[in-house]
């Protein structure tokens, strides 16, 4: 796989670059990429700001972030990631490390609010189910593992989704899933 190559000399290649200027922002290539990925933790965590998790249980609020992550798929994790990752690992990890603690951190609260709602299971370990999420998310994202020409990320994503609500939802939650997995054609 041929890397993405951010240094101030390639891109100082592209005609429409402004080197000077970008060289006002940043200082290194690997600085450059921190921000990349700022930018992009920043439109990831844009998707849940106006979804209000006050009017609606925890299922709907899961079933609400989960189809706007697969809508927005390509905005989020854009298709050079591997790359950066290859060829600059040191940011790449720090932000990746970042975006996981904050997917964690809202699955957490949503287990919690859920097993509140009786809606999930309250025999979940929610510290668990979190870390299993996480490494599910992780996982559809190896191309090794799930070829994008044979799985779309969308088709993925919605059966892992599914998974999840099946693995920790009550008799309840599942009833209440099964309905408005309908309405939003998951």
């Amino acid at each position: 796989m041929k890397t993405v190559d951010l240094s101030f000399e390639n891109l100082s290649q592209i005609p429409e670059m402004p080197i000077e200027k970008l060289k006002q922002f940043v200082s290194t290539p690997e600085e450059l990429v921190e921000k990349l990925l700022e930018h992009e933790l920043g439109k990831f965590s844009d998707i849940l700001i106006d979804i209000d998790h006050d009017s609606m249980n925890a299922i709907d609020a899961l079933l609400k972030i989960s189809i706007r992550i697969s809508e927005r798929f390509f905005e989020i994790f854009p298709s050079v990631s591997p790359q950066l990752k290859l060829r600059y690992p040191i940011p790449y990890q720090t932000q990746f490390q970042k975006r996981l603690s904050f997917v964690s951190e809202k699955i957490r609260i949503n287990l919690r609010e859920g097993i509140e709602q009786q809606l999930y299971r309250s025999d979940l370990s929610t510290e668990l189910i979190a870390r299993l999420y996480i490494s599910r998310l992780i996982d559809i994202h190896n191309p090794e593992l799930f070829p994008l020409a044979t799985f779309s990320f969308e088709v993925l994503f919605n059966q892992m989704f599914e998974s999840l609500i099946r693995s920790i939802a009550t008799s309840e939650g599942l009833s209440y899933f099964e309905q408005r997995k309908k309405f939003y054609s998951l």
